[in-house]
């Protein structure tokens, strides 16, 4: 897809792209033990790409910075990222294998996930510095952490003055100030929130907004004017995988459009909630009429 006016761009992702190996099974195995599972497919995934079409399918013109390998995963992951409208011109291919991931999928929507980085360690600062007018001009700039940190530090560096700098902290990891002072908005989940040092922390370090997304509990805001509480949206989830994606790729939509940021969260948890009722990734995230549908229900 050719590149758009840079001003265009409500929405840049800096971040991961995968193919998704799933294992459907009845429960998730323990270490050491090997359990039989009931089905197995191949979906697009990474949650820089999932955050992208996500951020797409809510209704943002969207751009994706990253790598693929010059492989078959890497022209499915691709498609994928045009089929869905999301700018594609950052995009690198490289000689290592585009990313994977292995996913385990059990009977009650509980996942357990293994991240091979491949072309994904393969981004560079360079890559930032030649798509810098991008970055700089995007109305939100969201980044998550399967792609080198330092890549990660340098897009928030280069994001504009006026642009929304969004951070899902996912794979967890401990985060230095300096990367944590850049931050408006960090997306955590309960686990990833603890390692960080919690909420008061993490303000105390520099950012601006906690979101601590809570699955079935909903999502919790936290600024410096308090917390408060976001309702869940009630489903029966079959898969979790790309759950957490749909949530970030919506909020940034939203708030890229310039909707409020309690309005932009109760489409988040709709929207994270949806994914959760069809298998895979790429495939469970929601189109905005489907979420402006239950928010006007």
């Amino acid at each position: 897809m050719a590149l758009s006016n840079a001003a265009s761009f409500d929405v840049v992702v800096v971040g991961s792209a995968n193919l998704d190996l799933v294992a459907r099974t009845a429960r998730l195995p323990k270490p050491g033990e090997t359990v039989t599972g009931s089905h197995f497919f191949e979906s697009c995934g990474g949650k820089g790409v999932n955050q992208a079409i996500a951020a797409a399918r809510a209704g943002a013109k969207t751009a994706f910075i990253g790598a693929l390998g010059n492989d078959h995963a890497g022209e499915t992951l691709l498609a994928a990222l045009n089929n869905d409208h999301v700018d594609t011109s950052a995009v690198r291919r490289v000689a290592a294998p585009t990313g994977r991931a292995l996913i385990g999928v059990s009977d009650d929507g509980e996942n357990s996930i293994i991240v091979i980085p491949g072309a994904n360690h393969a981004i560079t600062i360079d890559d930032l510095e030649k798509n810098k007018s991008i970055i700089s001009q995007a109305k939100v700039l969201l980044c998550q952490l399967e792609v080198k940190l330092e890549v990660v530090q340098r897009a928030f560096e280069l994001a504009g003055s006026s642009t929304v700098r969004i951070l899902n902290p996912a794979p967890a990891q401990v985060l230095a100030r300096e990367l944590l002072s850049r931050v408006d908005v960090i997306i955590p989940n309960e686990h990833e929130v603890n390692l960080l040092g919690g909420t008061a922390e993490l303000l105390a370090q520099g950012v601006k907004t906690v979101v601590v997304t809570q699955g079935a509990k909903g999502a919790l805001l936290v600024n410096p004017d308090g917390a408060t509480q976001v309702d869940p949206f009630k489903v029966t989830p079959i898969d979790s995988t790309g759950a957490g994606d749909a949530f970030c790729g919506m909020l940034a939509a939203r708030l890229a459009v310039g909707e409020s940021m309690h309005n932009s969260l109760r489409a988040a948890v709709i929207s994270g909630a949806l994914a959760t009722t069809i298998e895979g990734a790429v495939p469970s995230l929601p189109i905005w009429s489907m979420v402006q549908s239950k928010l006007e229900s």
